[in-house]
């Protein structure tokens, strides 16, 4: 597993990043529906304001809102191409803002009022989709916004990667938390939240040793599975 890993993907992901990845893609999960399930019957609180009421519904914006996926897939795999240390604060920052939102979605667990989509349109027919797929709940704070700006986050002083890479990401996730307000997917305090609650825990992982343990468990994981001849330490 190890030489084949090393020969064919290592070059792309560093053998120490599989795994925290793929932790990360999974925590997020069981976080966001498993609270959704955990508090199905619970009084949710509408957290609309007039300025959400002023933001109009703009179908179009959903093609954003959808990048998102790539965009998160893209620049968590090129933080993890950074330094370790640096990685592993990263996924660290990532983890302890899913048990921040956890305490968020079980204690004040929101929702909010869709607009009726009619359109027969490509934008219309998936803006229908995600709402189909996506319960109006968990809203704050906003995992979108919190996600996206972790993508810029994790670049934003790389020595790895240009500058024009930088500025396009920092665009691409202030445009994805727009697309969060036009989408009517999020209320503007859900995306404060989101934007907020990424740099509070990334400057926590910065500026402490609790990233340590977690690379401890992936490291001794990583080991196990790779070998050690060809874990990348």
């Amino acid at each position: 597993m190890g030489k084949f890993y090393q020969k064919y993907i290592a070059k792309w992901i560093p053998s120490y990043g599989p795994l925290p990845l793929a932790w990360c893609a999974i925590f997020n999960t069981i976080i966001y529906w498993g609270t959704q399930r955990l508090m199905a019957n619970a009084k949710h609180y509408d957290l609309t304001s007039n300025l959400d009421r002023s933001i109009p519904f703009v179908k179009e914006w959903i093609i954003l809102y959808v990048l998102f996926f790539a965009f998160s897939l893209i620049n968590y795999i090129l933080v993890s191409r950074e330094d370790k240390e640096t990685f592993f604060r990263f996924a660290t920052a990532d983890m302890l803002s899913r048990v921040i939102c956890c305490i968020f979605f079980i204690l004040l667990p929101t929702t909010n009022i869709r607009p009726e989509v009619t359109g027969h349109d490509f934008c219309s027919w998936l803006v229908r989709f995600i709402y189909a797929s996506d319960a109006p709940t968990n809203l704050f704070p906003s995992i979108h916004c919190l996600v996206s700006w972790f993508c810029f986050i994790g670049v934003r002083k790389s020595c790895k990667l240009p500058g024009w890479y930088k500025g396009c990401s920092f665009v691409m996730a202030a445009l994805i938390c727009a697309s969060t307000q036009f989408t009517k997917q999020h209320y503007m305090i859900d995306l404060v939240a989101g934007i907020f609650l990424a740099e509070f825990c990334w400057f926590v992982s910065k500026h402490t040793g609790m990233y340590r343990p977690v690379m401890k468990v992936f490291d001794k994981i990583g080991r196990k599975i790779f070998g050690v001849k060809h874990y990348d330490e």
